[in-house]
């Protein structure tokens, strides 16, 4: 018998406002040294969709807040996982910014947003420990490597992981990559299972690299000269990002692929975090090569930043349960599957794991 860590279901919310590329074309955008940017809004808006493949993305309504998305999501896995949620013995919540009120400036973190959405959730059973991730884009991905570290330590049977944010909260208006980033959440429950073949988590890696790579994605003051400097907002360095995910992920997902053990002829799809088509195809292709594969696998990478856009924790899990839900034309994951799920992120942080359906 087998000691399995498997996903056993899912669940996502995709927030109701819907805002298209062009929605933006009313916007004046400025450069990071404050300089107003001549070329057309028009042209930019090609442009962008050009390297990014987004063409619209969702906001939340005014009456939600990123722990309102994440606790929607979660009923959603619980409720598809069959679970008692009496018998969760962790809440691992993955986010970056916390409840940010519609209009406010401010992050809001205290009490944590996986105790709130225990509390949304109306769990009464004190030994159910809540607690968030602050990990980047990669961040359900290192909750579901904690859970299942917590799992094979025998110090839980049963976890719940969620990845929510609520980006449009946080967005410079003055800055062009606003258009990238979006809202939603994402869920999953875990539980360990003794089951006579072996599948759910076989590997997994994690990369944390501190240096200079800090300054790649942060919050700062707005594009916008003559703004108010002690207002904060989310900014990147794209190419930066760009030319360190290409350099590293590969690495960080084959290091992966190694510890599982498993056949790269055997994954079936890569669910990568959907930061930047062209990033993330060039990431898979640049994988693929350096596993000695002969050309990358045909529909291997399903995508859904066109839709919705950059979510950051909530891309994964979301993308992962639609699939499931016979939501994403052209793509299915059946039993016995083997996937790979990979991400890269504000810190800059790296993860991966293989897992097998």
């Amino acid at each position: 018998m087998f000691k399995n860590i498997v996903i056993t279901g899912t669940g996502s919310y995709l927030p109701s406002i819907v805002k298209s590329n062009m929605e933006f074309s009313n916007h004046t955008f400025y450069s990071e040294e404050g300089k107003k940017i001549t070329e057309s809004i028009e042209r930019t808006i090609t442009k962008f969709q050009k390297i990014t493949d987004i063409k619209e993305r969702r906001y939340a309504s005014e009456d939600k807040t990123c722990s309102t998305l994440g606790f929607l999501a979660a009923e959603e896995a619980i409720l598809n996982a069959g679970l008692d949620k009496e018998e969760l013995d962790y809440i691992i919540v993955a986010h970056n910014f916390g409840d940010v009120i519609k209009h406010n400036i401010q992050s809001d973190m205290v009490p944590s947003i996986a105790a709130r959405i225990k509390h949304k959730l109306k769990i009464k059973n004190p030994n159910c420990v809540a607690y968030d991730v602050l990990f980047g884009c990669p961040g359900w991905i290192e909750g579901t490597i904690q859970a299942t570290a917590f799992m094979k330590a025998g110090m839980a049977k049963k976890c719940l992981v969620i990845g929510a944010e609520a980006l449009s909260r946080v967005l410079d208006p003055f800055d062009r990559d606003s258009m990238i980033f979006a809202d939603g959440a994402g869920a999953s429950v875990m539980e360990l299972k003794e089951e006579e073949t072996q599948r759910g988590v076989l590997g997994h890696a994690t990369q944390s690299h501190t240096m200079e790579e800090m300054e790649y994605l942060y919050l700062g003051k707005s594009n916008y000269p003559g703004s108010d400097d002690r207002i904060r907002y989310i900014k990147m360095k794209g190419r930066k990002i760009y030319e360190y995910a290409l350099t590293h992920v590969p690495l960080a997902m084959k290091k992966c692929m190694d510890e599982s053990g498993v056949d790269v002829n055997l994954i079936k799809k890569v669910l990568i975090h959907q930061a930047n088509n062209k990033m993330d195809e060039a990431i898979i292709n640049r994988f693929f090569k350096l596993v000695g594969a002969k050309n990358t696998p045909d529909n291997v990478m399903p995508m859904t930043i066109d839709k919705l856009g950059n979510s950051s924790v909530a891309t994964i899990p979301t993308l992962y349960d639609l699939i499931l839900r016979e939501k994403m034309p052209n793509h299915s994951i059946h039993r016995n599957d083997h996937l790979l799920f990979a991400s890269v992120g504000a810190g800059m942080n790296i993860n991966a794991f293989v897992y097998k359906q």
